[in-house]
């Protein structure tokens, strides 16, 4: 694998480039394209996510600061940024979708057999959306208030190497719960919903396909108690109940049995209830398992702060889209180099490594082993001895 090859060029080597010649191919994104491939495309925005260009002038100064080292990187195209530009508004958003789907279907098998640490030991999904604030005369296509932008991208997270299984882009105004019309529900595995995502009629449709939610109550919702159980209060779980739905259309949408745990957090001293459709499960399971929702706010975290998702290149809706999608590519990569060579080093410091390494001739395995095991200095047999 490394053979005196470029580190950015050990990192493409991880890539299943025929898988993505297929998307191409799917989407026609060689139609008319004559230099700049719709691969060129990708590893230059691989390249500007790896090492944090903020804009296409950035990306063509750094590139072409470097001209002998292009063609080894893998770009075989000529570098300017209006070729690049073009290629963001005008190739098919799409092909990029197809090709992340591909490296997250990798990932989560690489990440099968991490424990959660939790009983039962069955898959778990967080969802959630982030905002990303946009110029309303920039991005016209993105209403949200009166006068600003906006996208909006709900993701439902596999917890198993917080890989994110589903990511839909769309501008501020699509509500909620109208993601849950989109995802294919898996039988058998644990969804941790926001409140924002609860109707009645929708959350339905997990028991209809064998799957489990937990959330937390909306405020005044009106239930009647069908049984209760036995708690230990000194746990933090408070009431344990079954209730029905009493609302009209509430139960209409939902006429089965909930269940309704209401928990004080021993740390912080608030109050939570949690709802369920798992009638059986221990009710400190529950509660773990809705504080695991906060992965996928730091999934969000990570993504605005370590890659360029909130800077943009291209003002159309398929150049945003684009480059939203390569940059789940990119963190899709460092999750599958970080699990095959089995690094210890977390995904950011992988990251901070990289950006400083792409154009250096090192084993990839050996920069990102060698460069997070430093040993302590504190005890250094140099250091001055101020006091005996």
């Amino acid at each position: 694998m490394f053979a005196g090859k470029l580190v950015f060029a050990q990192l493409i080597e991880q890539l299943p480039l025929h898988t993505f010649r297929r998307c191409v191919a799917r989407y026609g994104g060689q139609h008319k394209v004559k230099s700049f491939s719709c691969l060129d495309q990708l590893l230059v925005m691989m390249f500007a996510q790896l090492t944090f260009r903020e804009s296409l002038r950035d990306i063509e100064a750094c590139l072409r600061a470097q001209p002998e080292k292009i063609y080894h990187m893998g770009i075989r195209g000529g570098m300017a940024r209006n070729t690049l530009a073009n290629a963001n508004a005008t190739r098919d958003w799409r092909i990029y979708v197809d090709f992340a789907q591909r490296l997250i279907r990798t990932a989560r098998d690489l990440y099968a057999s991490e424990p959660l640490g939790l009983q039962p030991d069955n898959t778990v999904y967080a969802l959630d959306s982030t905002t990303i604030d946009l110029s309303l005369s920039l991005f016209p296509w993105a209403p949200f208030r009166s006068t600003k932008a906006a996208v909006e991208l709900h993701t439902l997270l596999d917890l198993r190497g917080n890989i994110p299984t589903f990511l839909h882009i769309c501008d501020g105004k699509l509500h909620d719960v109208n993601i849950l019309d989109q995802l294919i529900l898996e039988a058998g595995s644990f969804y941790i919903l926001d409140r924002g995502y609860v109707d009645s009629e929708r959350v339905a449709r997990f028991d209809q396909a064998g799957a489990f939610f937990v959330t937390r109550a909306k405020r005044g919702m009106r239930f009647k108690r069908l049984a209760w159980r036995k708690t230990d209060r000194s746990t933090g779980v408070i009431c344990d109940h079954t209730i029905a739905l009493t609302v009209f259309y509430s139960k209409q949408g939902y006429p089965k049995p909930l269940r309704r745990i209401r928990f004080r957090d021993p740390e912080t001293g608030k109050r939570l209830v949690f709802i369920t459709n798992h009638l059986d499960l221990d009710p400190l399971a529950v509660c773990r398992l809705y504080k695991m929702r906060w992965q996928v706010e730091l999934f969000f975290k990570w993504l605005k702060q370590h890659l360029r998702t909130k800077t943009f290149f291209g003002t159309s809706e398929n150049a945003v889209k684009s480059q939203i999608w390569i940059a789940v590519c990119t963190y899709v990569l460092v999750a599958i180099v970080q699990k095959r060579l089995k690094l210890e080093a977390s995904m950011h410091e992988i990251l901070q490594i990289l950006s400083l390494s792409l154009f250096e001739k090192t084993s990839l395995d050996q920069l990102l082993t060698l460069s997070v095991e430093v040993p302590n200095q504190r005890s250094s047999a140099n250091q001055l001895i101020l006091s005996e």
